[in-house]
């Protein structure tokens, strides 16, 4: 398997060597480019398209928060680890599922393990699965509008099995691998979906209640929700999973 790409980004040019180093020393992944600052890092990358991003919290001209954001909307899937020296920025690391949140100064084997537990994630080495299957809920037949570039279409809703943000579009995907791209808001459709079908698992993701297979561990507050039929999945936070698990009850 080819390595993980890995972008770093920090204004201090000593953490960048430090973070080379721990990223060298790991293992599994290819150092694609370092940013020193937050506007550098969203061109960064939107060229390179980096799997994982080990980031600064307080940087220049835009922040490692306000960038993850921004980064999240293109592809929510992109691994987001924060370095920094203050512990007070956790709370703001939660609301962008950062996968880990590392504190200045570093111990080796602290970052070790995170970077060998992303690469466990993304080479699906990790086999603890937490089932949940969606036979509980029956389908609907009704049909949600879309309108998108080429005019309006009508969509089965049993069909649906994810709707996600993607490259600043919404996108529905329906069984068959069939794909819908809207300009809609995920937040717009979710008005419009029943609550016995549909469920919000994350800022970037609504799923298709019956088309669930399996939940496993993704980050430090994140899962991975698997769904039946497609190597597509979705993400779920730990709160989320919460209320989800309740429904099932």
């Amino acid at each position: 398997m080819e390595d993980i790409r890995i972008l770093i980004a920090d204004d201090d040019a000593g953490m960048r060597l430090i973070m080379r180093k721990f990223i060298e020393r790991s293992g599994g992944f290819q150092l694609v480019g370092e940013a020193h600052d937050g506007r550098e890092l969203i061109e960064m990358n939107e060229t390179l398209q980096p799997q994982v991003i080990l980031l600064d919290v307080e940087m220049p001209h835009i922040t490692g928060v306000e960038a993850a954001k921004i980064i999240q909307d293109v592809n929510p899937k992109t691994i987001l680890v924060f370095a920094t020296a203050h512990e007070k920025y956790m709370g703001d690391a939660f609301e962008v599922y950062a996968f880990d949140y590392l504190l200045k100064p570093f111990k080796e084997e602290r970052v070790i393990k995170t970077l060998t537990l992303i690469r466990q994630r993304i080479k699906g080495a990790e086999k603890s699965r937490i089932e949940r299957t969606g036979t509980g809920i029956a389908p609907s037949p009704k049909k949600l509008m879309l309108k998108h570039r080429e005019g309006v279409s009508f969509v089965d809703m049993a069909q649906i099995m994810l709707i996600q943000r993607e490259e600043r579009s919404t996108v529905i995907y329906l069984e068959g691998g069939e794909r819908f791209v809207t300009a809609e808001t995920l937040s717009e459709i979710d008005e419009r979906l029943p609550n016995d079908m549909f469920f919000r698992s994350h800022k970037s993701y609504i799923v298709g209640l019956n088309h669930i297979e399996a939940i496993t561990p993704y980050g430090r507050w994140t899962y991975v929700i698997q769904l039946r039929g497609t190597d597509r999945d979705a993400l779920i936070t730990s709160e989320k999973l919460e209320e989800l698990e309740k429904m099932f009850a």
